[in-house]
């Protein structure tokens, strides 16, 4: 009699068990989308919010190689006008400057130094590469450097032309990169250039996150899938499908759980049911 009843219970947990198991089975995930965002944009495609025009430069999908878990990011860029760029050098620092190198040189002795030396970099080795009667490399004779022309023993001084230079004051401009810099200030060991140009700025950008535009809102960053890249400033919908679906998950948490309950009672009572008796 112990047995039978052991047995229907077990009936009526399995019985409870598989109900939620087919639950869990059959059930459809809700999906996330959005409708009429602001902006569906592919890869290299522009926008414009406020001022400023942006450009999509990039739309990745990625796969966990564990999970098999697709995830989404994508990258923007826009150009910042009139941004101040500033650069330093060191003294001794080599430079590219009017198609050459230069070194930086300061003055360390000055206390209190507000002008720099650009000395031209004379390339010896190419010098002597280019000079049929001179050896391609230099020695050293009693702790001189001489180069070898014919047989003959010419010191490098006299060899090799003297290196051009320029000097610059605090507040001088010159050409540097293409750009008119200006020399913002000089101590002893740094020269401070600093000049007025576009920046390109970039932003990354992930599935659900937020950015912020140039008019001041934020902006949905939501990926489809299908390589595009969607921007809603109207979430309601969005939050609303994002509850509905932390319930549907909390829902299928809890039929899990279920299941695993049930199947944990079923098991202890055929075990309490086979156990000897005393009488």
């Amino acid at each position: 009699m112990q047995r039978r009843a052991v047995a229907v219970l077990v009936a009526f947990f399995l019985v409870l068990g598989v109900a939620s198991y087919a639950l869990i089975a059959t059930a459809e995930e809700p999906t996330i989308t959005l409708e009429d965002p602001e902006f569906q944009l592919s890869e290299n495609e522009t926008f414009s919010v406020g001022d400023r025009t942006y450009t999509v430069t990039s739309i990745e999908e990625t796969e966990d190689d564990e999970t098999g878990e697709q995830t989404f990011e994508g990258t923007i860029e826009w150009v910042e006008p009139d941004v101040e760029m500033s650069e330093i050098w060191d003294h001794e620092d080599t430079i590219e400057y009017q198609g050459d190198e230069w070194q930086v040189l300061i003055d360390q002795d000055a206390d209190d130094p507000t002008e720099f030396t650009l000395q031209e970099v004379i390339d010896r080795q190419a010098i002597l590469e280019n000079d049929p009667d001179a050896a391609n490399e230099t020695v050293e004779s009693d702790g001189e450097e001489f180069v070898n022309v014919d047989g003959e023993l010419v010191p490098v001084d006299e060899y090799f032309p003297e290196p051009a230079t320029q000097t610059f004051a605090e507040g001088d401009t010159l050409t540097y990169n293409d750009e008119t810099v200006t020399v913002e200030a000089v101590d002893s060991g740094i020269v401070t250039v600093t000049w007025i140009a576009d920046e390109t700025q970039s932003e990354d950008v992930m599935h659900e996150g937020m950015v912020e535009l140039d008019d001041g809102n934020e902006y949905l960053t939501f990926f489809p899938g299908d390589s595009t890249l969607m921007l809603t400033q109207d979430t309601t919908s969005y939050d609303a499908q994002v509850e509905e679906k932390q319930q549907f998950d909390n829902r299928m948490s809890g039929l899990t759980s279920v299941i695993v309950i049930v199947l944990l009672i079923a098991i202890s009572l055929i075990m309490f049911a086979f156990l000897p008796s005393r009488y």
